[in-house]
């Protein structure tokens, strides 16, 4: 029997008025631990940039939407990061590569929007932007087909998936049922020795409330270098810290071969900046990193993740997505090569479970106990219902009056061509 003919008729971008809600973690209000408490950044250097994230602009983007539309009817939505920026660069450039085509080619159209993007992305924004489309086709090709998005990849490999928990407070996160916690790392080198020491405190001080054996890893944030990330490490050995996450800046992949020199037998993690197949191969074929942390929402989406989970899984790395929520969970439960999920909370205090989207939609899985059945995913696509009085407004209102065109083509071109 023929596939029916299927072609999209409607792209439409939105952003997310207020904070809280949608795919910018950042984008929370005053107070909120990930906002507003001490947290090493590549802005630590400068005193004035310590006190909040927002005050080097970590929100400045904002949550954007995608939502695509088949000429049968079945719509696909995801939220990622990239603000009006985000619903610009649809609008104007990516969108062209969408009308008419058929959505469940999805690897032809991860292709078409990345290399057309090539000029002025590779990484960063317009990357993140092709992730949010790329996750709105998985969850259209779900509806399409009557089937959650990890029974496209593959199925589940277990029927439980099981989450630890980043946060400020480990010992909540124990409390909760969640298998381990991750907390950042408050202060950076500029801080000089008197930072180190507390840095090497505030560690000793959750370790001591968890216990000798609860996992306890360490978020850095890009914001270390390789003598101060040695020196630390160093310093906390007799803590048991289970990983060191993303120490250093995202380009500097052979700084990791330094540290694994240093410490051979500790686990050193990063990813989460990185952008696609090409910025994962080498880090992957440097054999440094024990697990890589790609985040679907800016890497290049679903389409992309699957790239890189099976490079990794080719030298045995496994694959822990960073945060994500559901578009994640669907990964992870079909991959034999990631055994377990991150819950990023949402809370303002960090001491209980919170959807990882805020109110964008009505049914945002979450974990109880540090847990979540794979019977709450069996729904089409990604099974997220959009949330009625989510507070979208249209990129259209955005980009009106449009963005000015480029400049037509010399008439005597035009002449000749003709």
């Amino acid at each position: 029997m023929a596939a029916k003919s299927l072609h999209i008729t409607k792209v439409e971008t939105f952003v997310i008025q207020g904070v809280g809600s949608g795919g910018d973690y950042h984008n929370v209000k005053g107070g909120h631990w990930l906002i507003d408490s001490p947290i090493s950044t590549p802005m630590s250097g400068w005193e004035k940039y310590r006190t909040s994230r927002t005050s080097w602009g970590i929100n400045v983007l904002g949550s954007f939407c995608v939502e695509i539309k088949a000429s049968d009817g079945t719509m696909g939505f995801a939220t990622g990061f990239g603000g009006p920026p985000a619903c610009w660069l649809v609008k104007e450039h990516l969108e062209r590569f969408l009308i008419g085509a058929d959505p469940r080619n999805t690897n032809s159209l991860f292709e078409q929007m990345y290399r057309a993007s090539m000029f002025y992305g590779r990484k960063g924004l317009p990357v993140a932007v092709i992730s949010v489309i790329d996750l709105a086709l998985w969850d259209l090709k779900g509806k399409i087909w009557k089937e959650p998005v990890y029974r496209l990849l593959g199925g589940n490999t277990r029927d439980r998936l099981h989450f630890y928990c980043t946060g400020p407070e480990p010992l909540a996160a124990k409390q909760m049922g969640f298998i381990g916690a991750k907390v950042p790392l408050p202060y950076g080198p500029d801080e000089g020795q008197a930072g180190l020491r507390k840095n090497v405190e505030f560690l000793r001080q959750h370790r001591e409330s968890v216990g000798p054996d609860f996992p306890l890893r360490v978020d850095c944030y890009m914001s270390l270098n390789v003598s101060y990330t040695i020196q630390i490490v160093k310093a906390c050995e007799d803590l048991n810290i289970d990983w060191w996450e993303e120490c250093l800046t995202p380009d500097d992949s052979d700084g990791f071969k330094q540290l694994k020199r240093a410490h051979p037998t500790v686990k050193f993690t990063t990813g989460e900046h990185e952008y696609s197949r090409y910025g994962f191969r080498k880090l992957i074929e440097g054999r440094t990193i024990d697990i890589l942390q790609p985040d679907v929402m800016w890497v290049g989406g679903m389409t992309e993740l699957q790239r890189i989970s099976a490079m990794a899984a080719a030298y045995d790395i496994p694959v822990i997505p960073h945060a994500s929520g559901p578009y994640s969970y669907h990964f992870v439960i079909s991959q034999p090569n990631s055994p377990f999920q991150e819950y990023l909370a949402n809370s303002p205090d960090g001491k209980s479970v919170l959807p990882v989207f805020g109110d964008l939609f009505m049914n945002e899985p979450i974990p109880t106990k540090g847990y979540l059945d794979v019977s709450e995913l069996d729904k089409p696509g990604f099974g997220l219902e959009v949330n009625p009085a989510a507070r979208l407004i249209s990129g259209d209102q955005l980009l009106r009056p449009g963005p000015r065109r480029g400049l037509e083509p010399p008439k005597e071109v035009t002449d000749n061509a003709a």
